[in-house]
């Protein structure tokens, strides 16, 4: 298994370092940097290439949400697991549509927490089971939005589309790739045109759009 290499961002030490302990026991997790705040975050982001940022949302200075978003304007395959002990759907909400690929709550068990850095790593959307739960029904009453206009007339092309399907079953890049006979640096190459092509923000938003999409043509 390839090592996952972590950043941490969050403004308190201790919880830092409680962080830091739930993982030195697993030998593929492995933290390359600490951030108390968003614009260490993105310095850090820039210099140590970790494959999941673990984000805390209230921060001095630049807050986790203006930190997601300044990292998924800069690279949409980001991979942001949020870990806050803010739980209501606005923020679940906020957070997914400014880049970040899981939401966690600080008050969960740690092996949800492992499970949920190595999905994430692996580009699967992540949400506990009681947050799914509340953004469902707070969702559920809302119309649903309109689909985002493709920023470029030119439709999908027919590996585009089966991306994004792939996408929306929640697959992984590595998984895409073992479907579709690519590299996984290809996947990600189509996922980030799929994603400028549809005018989108990032993967997130581009795995909400094929839900939609699905949901329709179901």
């Amino acid at each position: 298994m390839n090592n996952i290499r972590i950043l941490i961002a969050d403004d308190h030490p201790l919880m830092r370092e409680a962080l830091k302990t739930a993982l030195a026991d697993e030998n593929d997790l492995i933290v390359v940097g600490e951030a108390s705040n968003g614009l260490e975050a993105i310095s850090l982001a820039e210099t140590q290439h970790p494959d999941v940022i673990l984000m805390d949302l209230l921060m001095p200075g630049m807050d986790g949400l203006e930190a997601i978003t300044r990292l998924a304007e800069a690279d949409p395959g980001v991979k942001v697991l949020v870990v806050t002990s803010l739980e209501d759907e606005e923020k679940v909400t906020a957070a997914i549509q400014a880049g970040a690929l899981g939401y966690f709550p600080k008050t969960a068990p740690r092996t949800f927490l492992l499970e949920a850095i190595r999905k994430v790593a692996d580009g699967v959307p992540y949400l506990p089971a009681g947050i799914a739960k509340k953004l469902f029904h707070s969702l559920r009453n809302m119309r649903a939005a309109a689909p985002a206009r493709s920023a470029v007339d030119e439709p999908l092309t027919a590996r585009q589309e089966e991306i994004l399907s792939l996408l929306g079953e929640g697959r992984s890049d590595q998984e895409i790739g073992g479907i579709l006979h690519l590299t996984e640096a290809t996947v990600r190459s189509h996922v980030h045109r799929v994603v400028q092509r549809l005018g989108l923000k990032n993967r997130a938003q581009a795995v909400a759009y094929a839900n939609r999409k699905r949901g329709k043509e179901g």
